[in-house]
């Protein structure tokens, strides 16, 4: 026994081992993981929709609403040689473009890409838009018309109760980039300084922009069409004005990529069709956040609200040659706000 004893250790911890590394890869480790920007009260009962469809396990890592899409981008790139994540779905066209130029993504061209039209995915397969939102005015219609001359004439004065979210991220930096390709930086700096002198109110997320025009605390507002239905749905007295550029809307499509080096390529494949499908378009659209579908689906099917704003999709700006311009915008953005 004195003999045996020295040898009990080594092996105990060799068993241990053995079956922590089977619980890891049986367990834990096969859970798909997925990074999602979009918001959990949109995109949770999308994921248990998944689950229960294939019977595989989600493991869903979410971001806060203020900075969340520009924060999973960087930590994808500060894991990009140790990949952890499977699947992004972000909801920044751009972003997303920009993690597919610095070699992050990988490319699948499968069913669900395929439905996609052409100008809303990336030609190399590395990514792929759906379901998209706008980018409108929401207008606080007890203390002004909610109309495009109005909110014209509104932005000629003292801004000092319109609300706008901080641009490093989120739509209001891909609103930016829009601006800094059809302008130039020089104009949007000018612009910036302009509205700042002016009085605009600058806070963290859309949503808060959302909340400050529904309590009438500012009477207009730049944010998406989702944070709006949230606040006319909870009965404010709002109603939204889309935004236009040089007579075009800014259409944000969420997007969805696979990660370079993914160990659950067979599953992320799955989920990424599955993301891309009528079936989730359908559901984004009759959900509270009204998204737009952008592949074909069943019109007459649609609600009243995303059948017009699917008649804005032909209209709506190209972002795909706007990768340049959104980091030409960040990285002033950065210097500015983050001194």
């Amino acid at each position: 026994m004195r003999r045996v004893a020295p040898l009990a250790l080594p092996i105990l911890i060799v068993v241990v081992v053995l079956l922590a590394h089977r619980w890891w890869w049986s367990g834990a480790a096969d859970a798909l993981v997925v990074y999602c920007a979009h918001d959990s009260i949109f995109s949770r009962s999308i994921i248990d929709d998944f689950e229960a469809q294939s019977g595989l396990e989600v493991d869903l890592r979410l971001d806060n609403e203020a900075t969340k899409s520009l924060a999973l981008t960087e930590r994808l790139i500060a894991e990009r040689d140790r990949p952890v994540c499977d699947v992004l779905w972000n909801n920044q066209w751009l972003g997303t473009a920009d993690l597919a130029e610095r070699g992050v993504l990988a490319p699948y061209r499968g069913p669900g890409y395929e439905r996609i039209p052409a100008r809303f995915r990336d030609a190399e397969g590395r990514f792929a838009g759906f379901a998209a939102r706008f980018r409108v005015y929401i207008v606080n219609t007890g203390q002004m018309p909610a109309d495009a001359a109005s909110v014209e004439t509104a932005l000629k004065g003292d801004l000092s109760r319109l609300a706008v979210a901080r641009p490093l991220w989120g739509t209001t930096l891909s609103h930016y980039a829009v601006l800094w390709a059809q302008y130039g930086g020089d104009w949007v700096r000018t612009w910036r300084d302009d509205w700042q002198r002016r009085g605009v109110v600058e806070r963290g997320s859309n949503g808060t922009v959302k909340s400050l025009v529904a309590d009438g605390t500012c009477r207009l507002g730049l944010t998406d069409t989702d944070d709006f239905f949230v606040a006319l749905d909870a009965g404010a007295p709002v109603d939204m004005v889309p935004v236009r550029i040089e007579e075009r809307y800014v259409c944000i499509p969420n997007t969805v990529a696979i990660v370079a080096g993914t160990r659950r390529l067979d599953r992320a494949q799955r989920f990424v069709d599955y993301l891309l499908s009528e079936h989730v378009e359908m559901l984004l659209a009759r959900g509270p956040a009204r998204q737009v579908p952008l592949g074909p689906v069943d019109d007459a099917a649609l609600p009243d609200q995303v059948r017009r704003m699917r008649s804005w999709v032909d209209f709506a700006h190209d972002l795909r040659p706007m990768t340049a311009a959104r980091g030409e915008a960040l990285a002033w953005l950065k210097a500015e706000l983050l001194r």
